[in-house]
């Protein structure tokens, strides 16, 4: 950070200190309040957990509070006092509850938009919802294979093919956004479409930078610089959306996302959120399980050899059904995604030990009761999926990667429910789950059927949690083409 931004950030910072001291002494006046403490004047913990997100050390900080002080506590975050909730209930509540309200950051209102289905609320919610339910719902995700079939082997071709080392974290990213851009917005490789492609790429590389950074609209600061990206890229949507609308009348593009948000009615400023925040969304989740899962499949040999063994049975499928004229091979279909059972729980298991999510966090629109303690109204309540995913009461040796938890002779013993929330839960979770297991499977399909790799001398497979998983040099992987390549 430049600066100037720093400095600006500490008077932001300075400026809420009253209002924190005035939280903190009608905190004290409070009776049935949570446990705990506001930390340090002013900057409270948040300096505390940044520095254990960097670390990746952030589960052991949030355990001991929560060993501390119990479910329910109290804490300091960005000024503001906040309850921190641990445990299956909790986060029960924080999806279910209608006292507690979608909260971001300012620098990701300004990215991303405010009419966007993560802050928009009741009604307008399940409008939004059920919209893009219908977009996204699993018997259309079937008819998007064939599309994410294609866009995984030519990303394959380009980025992997002919290369010994592969960085999988940029490349993964580039592949999500590749799918997003041809599954859901209809965006083709040629003509037009293709410079709008590019453009979308460029700006939106540079406004998901702009969602962790210091607020400070200037423009020399990394604030203002995501900013103007965001205007640009919102700038290049609206004209997709333009084009989309033309086309309706005619009976044209009726199978992209855009399209259906016209049909369904919405404005051009909150179809451009939702475009926004899905691409936002989808972009960075993704591409966090499939580097993850790598990674663990590296480090799990047992595991590897099943995934590949259950890949190849499906790629011999494939061979028999024929289909190209390269003699690759049919595209995968929805029927050879169903077989990739193991596969999935490892993704599944993946997602249990790295939520591509940390925390959540929603703000209290009135007095919240949980566990004989009162959250205030205006307070934030933050929870963390690791605070079950690796409570060994729940998954037992919580540090060891075992798909074999996610398999379906294990349905008996399933965690209880809002105790596996890598999709959120309740009205709140993902609608976008089946989507995002569809574009995994085919992507995981095609590496471990065409490559053997692993980590790089050098790459030592750590990573940060800050802002999102981030694995040390992108996970630096040495990569080989297996003898029958079927990209």
């Amino acid at each position: 950070m430049d600066a100037s931004a720093m400095l600006v950030a500490l008077l932001t910072i300075l400026a809420a200190a009253a209002a924190a001291a005035v939280a903190s002494s009608s905190l004290r006046r409070r009776k049935n309040q949570p446990p705990g403490s506001l930390g340090l004047p002013v900057v409270g913990h948040t300096l505390a957990l940044l520095r254990a997100l960097r670390s990746n050390a952030a589960e052991d900080w949030l355990h001991r509070r929560a060993a501390a002080y119990g479910p329910v506590s109290t804490i300091s975050l960005f000024g503001r006092p906040t309850a921190f909730l641990a445990g299956a209930s909790c986060n029960k509540l924080l999806f279910s509850s209608d006292k507690l309200a979608a909260m971001s950051s300012a620098s990701f209102l300004r990215m991303v938009g405010r009419r966007n289905i993560r802050e928009v609320a009741g009604d307008d919610h399940r409008r939004v919802r059920a919209m893009m339910a219908r977009f996204l719902r699993l018997d259309a995700v079937k008819n998007y294979v064939s599309a994410m079939d294609d866009e995984v082997r030519r990303h394959l071709r380009a980025e992997w093919g002919g290369r010994a080392a592969v960085a999988v974290m940029p490349s993964m990213k580039s592949l999500t956004f590749d799918v997003m851009c041809t599954v859901l917005f209809g965006l083709e490789r040629r003509g037009d479409h293709a410079a709008v492609r590019r453009e979308l790429s460029s700006e939106f590389q540079q406004l998901v930078r702009g969602i962790w950074a210091v607020p400070v609209n200037l423009p020399f600061t990394t604030f203002g610089k995501c900013l103007a990206a965001s205007r640009r890229g919102r700038r290049a949507v609206a004209r997709i959306v333009e084009e989309r609308r033309r086309a309706m009348p005619r009976g044209g593009g009726g199978g992209d996302l855009v399209t259906h948000m016209l049909a369904e009615g919405m404005d051009e400023e909150e179809i451009i959120d939702n475009v926004v925040f899905l691409m936002v969304a989808a972009h960075d989740t993704t591409a966090v399980l499939l580097t993850f899962l790598l990674r663990h499949l590296d480090g799990n040999r047992a595991a590897y050899e099943r995934v590949a063994a259950e890949q190849e049975a499906i790629a011999t499928q494939r061979r028999r059904r024929g289909g190209s004229g390269s003699g690759s091979g049919s595209a995968l279909t929805w029927d050879d995604l169903a077989g990739m059972r193991y596969t999935w729980a490892a993704a599944m298991e993946t997602l249990r030990m790295v939520p591509p999510t940390f925390a959540n966090m929603r703000k209290a629109v009135a007095d919240v009761e949980v566990g004989g303690y009162v959250i205030p109204k205006g307070w934030q309540v933050i929870t963390a999926a690791t605070m079950t995913h690796l409570d060994p009461a729940i998954f037992p040796d919580p540090g060891r990667f075992e798909p074999a938890r996610f398999e379906a002779a294990a349905a008996k013993s399933a965690p209880p429910p809002f105790s596996y929330v890598p999709f959120g839960g309740g009205a709140r979770a993902c609608p976008g789950n089946e989507f995002a297991r569809a574009e995994t499977l085919v992507a995981m399909h095609y590496i471990v059927t065409g490559f053997r790799w692993r980590l790089a001398a050098g790459c030592d497979g750590g990573f940060s949690r800050h802002p999102l998983p981030c694995p040390n040099q992108g996970l630096l992987l040495d990569i080989e083409p297996k003898e029958y390549n079927e990209l």
